[in-house]
C-alpha cells in the first residue's frame, strides 16, 4: 500500500484527529491520517458548538474561511415537564465582539474544512480506509498499522488513536477497555431546515447571531439525559441523548424521546414548518474524569473521545477534543526534537502536559458529578422538574384560592413525592460535588 515510514499515523479525522495531524504536519513531521468514512465528517451530519479559543491556538486565522454558522449571543437553560418549561437565560451584546467566543457549526462541512487544512499543512490523508490492527515489534511497542487496503503494514514512530468513543482498534489491541454503558450516552439528532429570516425572527436574532437551548427534565423519562437546540444559518439542530445503560434498562426508544421533544409545546412553535433532511445517532463519552483510560503507551497515544475526554457537566466536547489533539501533537514534536524514541516513558509527556491544561483540571474538579446525577436520575429528571412546574403554576395562577392554601398544596406535593428530605440531600451532595 504505502512503503514510506511516517513520523506519525493518526487514526481518525474528527476534531481531535485533525488537531493532532495539523499540529504535527505544520511543524514538518511526516504524518499519515487514516479515516474510514467516505470523507472527513461523512459520519457527522449533526450540528455542534465550536469553541473559538481552542481552534485559534491551532489555526489562528480560522475565521477567514472556516464554515461557521452563527456566533452565539444567547444561552437558554430549560427544566421541562410534559407541558411546560421553567427557564433561565443569558444574553449579552458583549458576544457580538470582533472575535466571537462560540459558534454553531455543521460537522460535515467543518470537518471537511479542517481536513483540507491538514492536507495543506503537508499531511497525507486517506479516506475510506479502515485500520484493522496495530502492528507491534517483538518488545510489544506499536510501530504501525494494518488497514483493509491491499498491501502490508504501514510503519510510523507513533500512532495517535483518534477513533472515537466506540473505536475498536484500541480495545482489540488491549490498550483500553470497552467503555461501560453507564459511561456512554446515545444522542439522536435531526436537522430542521428553515429560511434564515424565520430563524432570526423566532429567536430574536440579527445577522449571524445565534442561540442555544439546553433542556432537561421529564423529556428523558427519568433517565439521565439532555436535549438541545442549536440555531444554524438556515437550519436548526435538534436532539436528545441519554445514557446507554438507561436505554437498556428502561427499553425506551431514543426516536420516541426525540419525537416527544420536538412536539413539546415549548419546542413545536420554534421548528414549525421546517423540513427535516438529515438524521443521525452518535455516542458520547459521559463518564468524566473517572472514566479516562490509559492515555499513552509504547508507540501510541489516545485523544478526544477515544480518551473519554468530554465534560458532560458543562456540555463541552469539541474543545477538549481539539486541545487534547493539539497537546498530543506538541508532545510528539518535542520528543522528536530531542531525538528520543516514542516509548511509554517519553510519551508520558503528553499526559503531563494534558494534566496542566483545563481539560483534566475541569474534569478532575467535577469528578463526582456524573455519578451523582446518574444515580439520582429519577429525582433530577422527573420529580424535581414536575415539582418546579407545579410550584410555578401555583404562584402564577390567580383563581381566588388563598395564597396560604396554594403554599400548602406545594408543600404537600413535596411530601407526597417523598422528596422533601431527598431534595435537601441531593442539593447538599450536588453542592459538595460542585465545590
Amino acid at each position: 500500500m504505502i512503503e514510506e515510514e511516517f513520523d506519525a499515523i493518526v487514526v481518525g479525522a474528527g476534531m481531535s484527529g485533525n488537531a493532532a495531524a495539523y499540529t504535527m504536519a505544520s511543524q514538518g513531521l511526516t504524518v499519515l491520517q487514516l479515516e474510514r468514512g467516505e470523507y472527513p465528517g461523512s459520519k457527522n451530519v449533526q450540528g455542534a458548538i465550536m469553541y473559538a479559543d481552542m481552534l485559534e491556538q491551532i489555526i489562528p486565522d480560522f475565521r477567514d474561511d472556516a464554515p461557521l454558522e452563527r456566533h452565539l449571543v444567547e444561552q437558554r437553560f430549560w427544566v421541562m415537564d410534559d407541558t411546560s418549561h421553567t427557564g433561565m437565560q443569558y444574553r449579552s451584546d458583549d458576544f457580538n465582539e470582533a472575535k466571537p467566543n462560540r459558534y454553531t457549526i455543521i460537522r460535515a462541512q467543518f470537518d471537511k474544512w479542517f481536513s483540507r487544512k491538514v492536507r495543506q499543512a503537508g499531511a497525507t490523508v486517506l479516506c475510506e480506509t479502515t485500520v484493522t490492527e496495530l502492528v507491534r515489534n517483538a518488545s510489544g511497542k506499536v510501530i504501525g498499522v494494518r488497514t483493509d487496503r491491499a498491501g502490508g503494514p504501514i510503519y510510523a514512530d507513533v500512532v495517535v488513536l483518534a477513533e472515537g468513543v466506540n473505536g475498536l482498534l484500541g480495545t482489540r489491541a488491549g490498550l483500553r477497555k470497552m467503555p461501560k454503558p453507564e459511561s456512554v450516552a446515545l444522542a439522536v439528532k435531526e436537522m430542521h431546515f428553515l429560511p434564515d429570516e424565520v430563524i432570526e425572527q423566532r429567536f430574536g436574532l440579527q445577522g449571524d447571531e445565534g442561540c442555544v437551548i439546553e433542556a432537561a427534565g421529564t423529556i428523558s423519562r427519568s433517565m439521565a439525559g439532555l436535549a438541545f437546540l442549536y440555531t444554524n444559518k438556515e437550519s436548526i439542530s435538534l436532539g436528545i441523548g441519554c445514557l446507554v445503560s438507561d436505554f437498556a434498562q428502561t427499553m425506551e426508544s431514543p426516536y420516541v424521546l426525540l419525537d416527544n421533544f420536538k412536539n413539546h409545546a415549548s419546542i413545536r412553535p420554534l421548528i414549525a414548518g421546517s423540513e427535516v433532511k438529515e438524521y443521525s445517532a452518535h455516542l458520547i463519552p459521559e463518564g468524566g474524569y473517572k472514566a479516562i483510560p490509559q492515555l499513552f503507551g509504547d508507540g501510541w497515544v489516545a485523544v478526544g473521545d477515544a480518551a473519554q475526554l468530554n465534560n458532560a457537566i458543562h456540555r463541552e466536547g469539541s474543545n477538549l477534543a481539539m486541545t487534547s489533539g493539539r497537546i498530543a501533537g506538541e508532545a510528539i514534536i518535542e520528543i522528536k526534537g530531542r531525538n528520543q524514541p516514542m516509548i511509554r516513558r517519553n510519551l508520558a509527556l503528553y499526559k503531563t502536559m494534558l494534566d496542566k491544561s483545563f481539560v483534566v483540571k475541569d474534569l478532575m474538579k467535577y469528578k463526582d458529578m456524573p455519578a451523582l446525577i446518574h444515580t439520582n436520575s429519577r429525582n433530577f429528571f422527573m420529580t424535581y422538574p414536575q415539582l418546579m412546574s407545579q410550584a410555578a403554576q401555583n404562584f402564577m395562577r390567580v383563581d381566588g384560592t388563598p395564597k396560604i392554601e396554594k403554599e400548602k398544596a406545594t408543600t404537600a406535593a413535596f411530601i407526597k413525592a417523598r422528596s422533601r428530605w431527598g431534595l435537601i440531600s441531593d442539593v447538599v451532595r450536588l453542592a459538595l460535588a460542585w465545590r
